[in-house]
């Protein structure tokens, strides 16, 4: 896959991440293609620090990866023994308390959390394979487009682990309960045909106009006011822990503040 933000100066470039900036675009880009984009502790604090290094202007961020894959998963010397320079080891994480687990975990699980803000609207742009922790960045972001030799897996069960870096919750909402349980436990991928019709991409293109399809959908999103993309996203987001009634109200009250500020009433 190309490289489309190689011509701007990196705001952050490290750890197998790099982000750029063009105005209203933001590109988050997995830079390490020799082994396949695969995943550590010091690649999900740099994709913890991209999210914090967007500036206000930042309207639309596009996750992207070099090379045939888009992430391998999770890299598997965390597995070893002696696990990455400089961090703990699996191993030594499991022996921790249960406090220091989960305050480690939820450490880990911020790099896939700030993609669902409600003031930026975030694309994945994917190719070959997705897989484990790859899968769920993917759906970290709200919209996926995928390259047609895609392949989605969520590999964690069959390791013996669950997919805990926040991937369990979109996917139910993507393609239900029963889909997504068979997905989880089997392991088994999920090519791009698939991926269209259960919801889980927006678009399947060939891999040479993954680029350009992207490029486009950018611009269409950036054609709409950006109050109104911010409410539009907030209003659905939370649509699915609201009942019917009280996504009317929440509609009524988001209209109300839309019309306010077009007509330049403040609260």
């Amino acid at each position: 896959m190309a490289s489309p933000d190689k011509h701007l100066v990196p705001v952050l470039d490290k750890d197998g991440v790099r982000l750029t900036v063009d105005d209203a675009i933001a590109t988050v880009t997995l830079t390490n293609p020799a082994k396949r984009n695969a995943q550590s502790p010091a690649l999900w604090r740099a994709l913890t620090e991209a999210g914090r290094q967007l500036p206000g202007s930042v309207r639309v961020v596009v996750l992207r990866a070099e090379g045939k894959s888009f992430s391998a998963g999770l890299d598997r010397q965390a597995f070893t023994p002696e696990g990455f320079d400089g961090e703990p080891s699996f191993i030594d994480l499991a022996r921790g308390s249960d406090a220091e687990l989960d305050a480690t975990i939820a450490e880990y699980q911020e790099a896939f959390t700030w993609w669902r803000r409600s003031d930026i609207v975030s694309v994945a742009a994917v190719q070959g394979h997705a897989i484990g922790a790859g899968f769920q960045l993917a759906l970290a972001c709200d919209l996926r487009v995928v390259a047609d030799d895609v392949q989605f897996a969520m590999r964690e069960t069959s390791l013996g682990l669950v997919s805990d870096l926040t991937g369990t919750h979109p996917l139910v909402g993507l393609v239900g309960y029963a889909r997504a349980l068979e997905i989880c436990v089997t392991g088994r991928f999920v090519t791009a045909d698939e991926a269209m019709n259960t919801g889980l991409a927006n678009v399947a293109v060939p891999a040479d106009q993954l680029d350009d399809t992207v490029r486009d959908l950018v611009s269409a999103v950036l054609a709409a006011p950006r109050d109104a993309v911010v409410e539009t996203k907030a209003l659905l987001r939370g649509a699915q822990d609201r009942t019917y009634e009280d996504q009317r109200t929440a509609e009524r009250q988001s209209q109300a503040r839309r019309l306010r500020d077009l007509a330049g009433i403040g609260d």
